[in-house]
């Protein structure tokens, strides 16, 4: 009896490990598409995972990274204490939330608008045109912003002064900046986004929209009953996707439009751009490696949180 069950145990092994391989080599295709990305996330994200050490550090180049003197959470205290972590803190997702809301909502919108155009050519031109900001640098809308904006030579002080105005000292204007920073990420990011849209509308069954038409359905009524529903499960992935990163700003716009300009630090600094000048000026290289760990954790929790109560809410609609 023993043998028999040790017999069997031994198959059991051999056609899981023959299962296991033929698993591999049918999906071969679709594993070498994979190896790409999984070896850049090695590299640039699991391979630096050590360096982490340095947020506990008193980081200098002499002794290197585990030689420098442990100094516990007194990097992470600094931050708390001097209030910049709050303020950091507070900025980047005020920035992240108002990205994804009205990001969301335009790229719906205009996924839609597409979707609802009879005329292919008209249709494929619109969405050249929109595309097309996605692949312009954001050095280049900064320097376009400079040039709109800027107090000597901008053209929009240079049409106050043609019409009698006073010019207007944006540079100088705190207040204002959310607004330009948030129109630019707009108009760089909508049209690529909307693309996501519009290809999950093109994926709904043509079938449900005849038969609402044939019905007499309006156009709002084949957008709210039938289209909408069906972008709700593309809506919440990408929704828990833009939670994760709520913490990472888009540093090259924010560095092109404002740069290194003091007085507006205030309504535009987040934490890419504060430990990019921490590091540029004073080589703190433990304070930015405390600021980066506390963004990962922070981003990392609500992914997880997000996910949980998705979960709770509708299974399906959860990314694990």
């Amino acid at each position: 009896m023993k043998e028999n069950k040790n017999n069997s145990s031994e198959v059991a092994v051999k056609a899981h490990k023959k299962s296991f391989w033929n698993t591999l080599n049918d999906n071969k295709t679709l594993l070498l598409m994979c190896l790409p990305p999984i070896i850049f996330f090695i590299v640039f994200c699991y391979c630096p995972l050590p360096g982490v050490y340095i947020a506990f550090t008193n980081y200098n180049f002499r002794d290197g990274i585990f030689g420098s003197p442990f100094v516990g959470l007194k990097n992470f205290e600094f931050l708390i204490k001097s209030g910049q972590l709050w303020h950091l803190t507070k900025n980047t997702i005020l920035y992240n939330l108002v990205f994804i809301i009205l990001g969301n909502v335009f790229q719906i919108t205009i996924a839609i608008m597409l979707n609802e155009i009879r005329n292919k050519w008209f249709k494929k031109v619109s969405q050249t045109i929109m595309f097309l900001p996605y692949f312009i640098s954001t050095v280049l809308i900064g320097a376009i912003t400079f040039n709109i904006l800027n107090y000597d030579t901008g053209a929009l002080n240079t049409v106050l002064r043609e019409l009698g105005g006073d010019p207007v000292k944006i540079y100088s204007m705190a207040g204002v900046w959310p607004f330009i920073i948030v129109f630019c990420q707009m108009w760089q990011q909508t049209g690529y986004g909307s693309v996501v849209y519009f290809a999950s509308i093109c994926g709904i069954d043509s079938s449900m929209i005849e038969a609402a038409e044939v019905d007499g359905a309006a156009s709002w009524q084949r957008i709210r009953y039938i289209i909408l529903p069906c972008l709700k499960p593309t809506f919440v992935i990408l929704l828990l996707f833009a939670l994760g990163g709520i913490m990472k700003g888009n540093f090259g716009l924010f560095w092109n439009l404002v740069g290194n300009n003091s007085q507006l630090f205030e309504t535009t600094d987040i934490i890419e751009t504060s430990v990019y000048r921490m590091m540029m000026s004073q080589n703190n290289f433990a304070t930015s490696s405390a600021v980066g760990l506390y963004q990962s954790i922070f981003g990392f929790t609500l992914v997880m949180l997000s996910n949980w109560l998705v979960k709770r809410i509708d299974p399906d609609y959860a990314l694990f």
